[in-house]
């Protein structure tokens, strides 16, 4: 069983993994690793602000990953922000049954009212460079994810009032792995 977990950036897709990872003990992929592992060791010469060329180069390398673990019946998941919403066009549909989707996003009220928590939780599991958080582009990626996920009919939890993930229900599948 393979979870993609999808989201804009500081939607809290790393701080879910390592939560998943520590109950139900299923490790987790950063895509962001790759990504900087590609960029650091001048594979990719790929802007790190660049999502779309990001997600361009970066999923056919994830994609076979997936394949590589569905073949020998492995678990884990996949959390990144380039995970693209027309994925399942990848996979036959006996690779989507051991495949689950998920995308975190945040309400533009939300994101409003909470701007100092989403930057203080920005470094929460994995440290990142002094950035300046624009909230205005924060708010567009979110109601893009959200129009996505409905264009795609792709599951997703929003998070509009507080930030709290029921696991146990939102996850459940997890159990059976």
């Amino acid at each position: 069983m393979i979870l993609l977990l999808g989201g804009a950036t500081h939607c809290g897709k790393t701080k879910l993994a390592q939560k998943l990872l520590e109950t139900y003990h299923i490790p987790y992929y950063s895509i962001d690793h790759i990504k900087m592992g590609l960029i650091r060791a001048h594979i990719s010469d790929i802007c790190v602000e660049d999502d779309k060329a990001l997600t361009s180069y970066l999923w056919p390398i994830m994609k076979e990953i997936i394949l590589t673990a569905i073949e020998n019946n492995q678990h884990f998941i996949i959390e990144g922000c380039y995970i693209p919403f027309d994925w399942q066009k990848d996979f036959t549909e006996e690779e989507r049954k051991k495949i689950h989707y998920c995308c975190l996003i945040f309400s533009k009220s939300y994101i409003e009212q909470h701007q100092k928590e989403i930057f203080q939780y920005a470094n929460c599991i994995e440290q990142r460079k002094e950035e300046a958080l624009d909230i205005d582009a924060l708010i567009k990626d979110n109601l893009n994810h959200l129009q996505s996920c409905k264009q795609y009919h792709l599951p997703y939890i929003l998070i509009d009032n507080t930030y709290a993930i029921d696991i146990e229900n939102n996850f459940a599948f997890l159990k059976q792995k």
